[in-house]
């Protein structure tokens, strides 16, 4: 069986939901062992496309040919037979299972009584031959989010996809990371292993990665071609036509009184068989401090040791001043706010509607009886103040995309006077237009005097953001510079835990 890449084309593939169409008339062209970007907003038809590409949709009309000869997918399965594979925005991984587990019951040949022996040594000599590792004995539950990623695009490589469908698969990685996962992917392509379609929001990686690039806005295919001919200009204006950009807010004032102060505290860690240690963390009034990182160097748990869902063995957290553990009625009091990774599951009731999470912070000072029509007014004006894109302040959290989620958790964490906001990857997954607003918006509390602790896995995101930029590195802070002092390669180094 030929095992080399294969061209992927679609020709005049659009998609309708009843008077709504969502892809109009895209054709594109994947050749073999090529790396293709796909740039577009959320909502610009990137999604509705590959899944009809897959077979989760079935295209209103147009076709699909793969190695120039027509292809009819009813299913993924069948995608799968010929040779298509997709890593997810979302992961698609059983979190109570291994690495191991999740790789060998993710083959359609899995044995029922499986020789783990075998299996484990296979798997060795695989990983052997990866960019990055992922431990085979951990448990998907236990790792953090970029980990969770490296292992979605591992499992595709596993199964020996041939055209890869990449749908934002960088997004939680450090750049270090996106370079090493990228660089394989892209030697596989030059020697013609897989052909790749890449779904980003990142001009960097299209220009660093990319053969070529098509963009869509509004279902429409409205440009693309080489990337060597595109200019990141070029292509922002291909994507967003004549809609202006939100400017980012330039530093006001120097920064404040100490507002957060994380002193000798002490922490277990996800694993539970290592501690994570914070000696000094101070973040002042109008200040944003970045924590960067390489996924699963202790984030997480500072994260949840912040928000009171992580006990500490020692030490202290104290906000203006007084200890702090994070009860609601102290985050009132105190006017601390909290924008979580992954919000969807960590901040919202995903069924309960947009009203109703949006109110979720009214229902100290209101009391129970809160007026549904005063709720409802309230929810209005936020959705249009934070460009909040729901078809229905009454539809459920659920059904909205990612950067709105994110737009409506803001919209309710960012009213009202906020003195200290908790943030962790703001921007995951999210488009060109969302990722500047909700940037805009941070940096515009800021410059309001609130204290912004920030982390990110996106260290081009701190960088630009920060004032000050702190790296942990097993559980540690390992580096703490300003801004304007501070060197990538240094915090590169202490990023990797070399320095």
């Amino acid at each position: 069986m030929n095992r080399g890449a294969i061209g992927v084309e679609t020709l005049h593939m659009t998609m309708q939901f009843g008077a709504f169409t969502a892809l109009d008339d895209c054709s594109i062209h994947i050749k073999p062992g090529s790396f293709h970007a796909l740039l577009g907003e959320n909502g610009a038809g990137k999604s509705t496309l590959v899944k009809c590409m897959m077979g989760f949709y079935h295209a209103t009309s147009g076709e699909m040919l793969i190695d120039h000869k027509e292809a009819r997918i009813d299913d993924p399965k069948t995608a799968h037979a010929l040779g298509l594979g997709m890593v997810y925005q979302n992961f698609t991984l059983v979190p109570s299972l291994t690495v191991a587990e999740n790789l060998v019951i993710s083959r359609e040949d899995a044995p029922r009584v499986i020789d783990w022996s075998a299996e484990r040594a296979a798997l060795r000599e695989f990983m052997a031959d990866m960019p990055f590792q992922v431990p085979l004995d951990q448990l998907v539950s236990a790792l953090a989010a970029g980990e969770k990623q490296k292992l979605e695009i591992l499992k595709q490589l596993y199964l020996g996809r041939r055209f890869l469908i990449l749908d934002e698969p960088t997004s939680v990685l450090t750049p270090a990371e996106a370079d090493e996962v990228l660089g394989h992917v892209r030697q596989l392509c030059e020697a013609g292993k897989i052909s790749v379609l890449m779904i980003t929001h990142k001009f960097r990686e299209v220009s660093a990665y990319a053969d070529e690039v098509s963009v869509l806005r509004r279902g429409k295919l409205v440009g693309g071609g080489k990337v060597s001919d595109l200019t990141h200009a070029d292509m922002a204006a291909m994507m967003m036509g004549d809609a202006a950009l939100t400017k980012t807010s330039a530093r006001a004032g120097i920064a404040g009184e100490p507002i957060l102060q994380v002193q000798k505290a002490r922490a277990v860690n996800r694993s539970g068989l290592k501690r994570i240690e914070i000696g000094d963390l101070t973040v002042h009034a109008g200040e944003i401090v970045g924590v960067a990182g390489i996924s699963g160097n202790g984030q997480m748990e500072l994260m949840e040791m912040l928000t009171g869902q992580r006990p500490l063995e020692s030490g202290t957290i104290r906000v203006k001043g007084a200890p702090y553990s994070a009860t609601r009625q102290q985050a009132q009091t105190n006017r601390v706010r909290y924008l979580p990774e992954e919000p969807l599951q960590n901040a919202c009731a995903p069924r309960m509607s947009v009203a109703e999470n949006i109110a979720f912070r009214s229902f100290d000072s209101k009391g129970f009886w809160l007026s549904a029509r005063d709720m409802r007014a309230r929810a209005h004006d936020l959705v249009a103040g934070f460009k909040v894109k729901t078809a229905s302040i009454e539809s459920p959290m659920q059904s909205l995309s990612g950067g709105n989620v994110q737009r409506a958790v803001l919209s309710r964490e960012l009213s009202g006077e906020v003195d200290l906001l908790i943030i962790s990857n703001p921007c995951f997954g999210l488009d060109f237009s969302a990722v500047s607003e909700i940037r805009a918006r941070i940096m515009a509390a800021r410059n309001a005097g609130t204290a912004v602790l920030l982390m990110s896995e996106d260290l081009d995101e701190i960088m630009e953001m920060a004032d000050r930029v702190l790296v942990m590195s097993e559980g540690r802070i390992a580096y703490d510079a300003l801004i304007a002092q501070a060197d990538i390669e240094t915090i590169g180094h202490h990023m990797g835990g070399h320095a």
